[in-house]
């Protein structure tokens, strides 16, 4: 079956194909930021605890999601594949299989970490005076992976055909619901009481579970260009191979890049509290950030896939350089614009604590210049995904993680006068390394040579 001309991205230009689908993802990512966001502007109202208690279980929380969010992400390579090329029956089957792959993963993996809430909050560094509010939203947020990981599949399989407008209509619905949840489950009303920092995590819950619900019934519809199917959603081990085969690596990618979060995490909680809420907001801002990176990375690896499936690699190339531009001059002025408002960015959302907004703003300072560092180095990720070379974009994030930035924060923060401020550093550090790193690499071509060899043998999974 042929698909329609209007979602091919194999033909025109590379910028208007870029574009179109890297400003809706950018847009979506920006909505689905603006959850952590709108929690931390409540719960700064509660004072530098409350915002540390959940900075403190949000990598964690991260890290969980990882484990499965690159089976996601081999939906999307291999959907996008055969996007490009026309094989509608291979994007259905796909899809089904990983809907249903990802619902049991996400099922195992919600009842892990609500029954292991406790003992990873201490593990982490939780001080007794946020202990226990890290515990009550950590427990909270793991109820909802099953809806946020069936609607990530639903996201991503939609992109990787082309479909990004829907998921942002979602998205916004779900955020503009969770502003006016959030106060009500924080600080009660009427007969609803306050849950204090767990409120934001039953806000988030009942609205990830909403949009679940949505994606899943679009998805069953067919009227996007995928429907999933009941009768193939059972378990095929030659497609489970194939899935495992591209998300494993992935998965280790953002498992690695989320525990490297935690164990910086556990490198500020040697310092107080004010530390924890200043670097708190500052990873926040961070995640903000990066969202336009990440919005690009997808983007390119959607395009990548389609023209591997139609076998345009000299375009699946341009792509990948066309993007790593974009990302870095964008981003570049984004750091300058974070670099000159940097205080009144973090007073805004804790704005009775003048301790964490200097020491906030200390932090956006020293990171700003190296964005579109950080930018490239995502682009390139994105364009070895596209390819099915999910291991090279491992390997760049060990390498930006574990083998610099984690290492070089613990030496310049306890073996330096700089004290905590040296963990700012690292992160600047690790994303020019890392991001050279991965543009030698990809400018070496190694990637190409598998193109053909890797997608010939997805071709064989039915």
């Amino acid at each position: 079956m042929t698909l329609p001309k209007e979602s091919k991205y194999t033909e025109g230009k590379i910028f208007h194909a870029l574009t179109r689908l890297a400003i809706p993802i950018i847009l979506a990512n920006v909505l689905q930021t603006a959850y952590q966001l709108i929690d931390t502007f409540w719960l700064g109202r509660l004072g530098a605890h409350a915002v540390a208690a959940v900075s403190i279980s949000f990598p964690i929380l991260f890290f969980i999601l990882s484990l499965g969010g690159g089976l996601t992400l081999a939906g999307t390579v291999l959907v996008s594949q055969y996007k490009g090329s026309q094989n509608q029956r291979m994007v259905d089957f796909i899809s089904s299989q990983t809907v249903f792959i990802v619902f049991i993963v996400s099922v195992f993996l919600a009842l892990t970490g609500f029954y292991t809430a406790r003992p990873l909050m201490k593990l982490i560094g939780s001080g007794p005076e946020i202990l226990e509010d890290a515990v009550s939203y950590f427990k909270v947020s793991s109820l909802g992976f099953v809806f946020l990981f069936l609607f990530f599949v639903f996201q991503s399989l939609l992109r990787g055909i082309g479909k990004v407008l829907l998921p942002v209509y979602v998205i916004l619905v779900t955020v503009l619901l969770n502003l006016g949840l959030d106060p009500l489950f924080i600080y009660g009303y009427g007969p609803i009481p306050g849950y204090g920092v767990a409120g934001a995590a039953v806000a988030s819950v009942i609205t990830q579970g909403l949009s679940a619900v949505v994606g899943i019934y679009v998805l069953w519809k067919g009227k996007y260009g995928i429907q999933i199917h009941w009768s193939e959603m059972k378990l095929n081990f030659k497609w489970i191979k194939e899935l495992f085969r591209l998300g494993i690596p992935s998965s280790l990618e953002q498992s690695a890049r989320a525990l490297g979060m935690a164990m910086m995490v556990v490198l500020v909680t040697s310092f107080n509290s004010e530390v924890v809420a200043a670097y708190g907001v500052g990873a926040r801002l961070l995640s903000f950030v990066i969202v336009p990176a990440l919005g690009l990375s997808i983007a390119t690896t959607s395009l990548v896939g389609q023209n591997i499936g139609a076998l345009q690699t000299k375009r699946a190339e341009h792509t990948g350089l066309l993007s790593a531009k974009v990302a870095f001059i964008g981003l570049t002025g984004v750091g300058i614009l974070l670099f000159i408002f940097a205080e009144d960015l973090v007073r805004f959302f804790v704005p009775n604590e003048p301790k964490v907004i200097q020491d906030g703003a200390l932090f956006i300072k020293i990171m700003g210049p190296s964005f579109g560092f950080l930018g490239v180095q995502q682009v390139m990720n994105g364009t070895f995904n596209g390819a099915g070379f999910t291991k090279a974009s491992m390997f760049v994030s060990l390498l930006n993680l574990w083998v610099i930035r984690f290492p070089v924060g613990y030496y310049l923060a306890y073996h330096t006068d700089l004290g905590h401020v040296g963990i700012y550093w690292a992160f600047p550090i690790s994303n020019w390394i890392s991001s050279t790193a991965a543009f030698v690499y990809f400018r070496m071509g190694y990637w190409k040579k598998r193109l053909k060899g890797n997608f010939q043998e997805s071709e064989k999974v039915s």
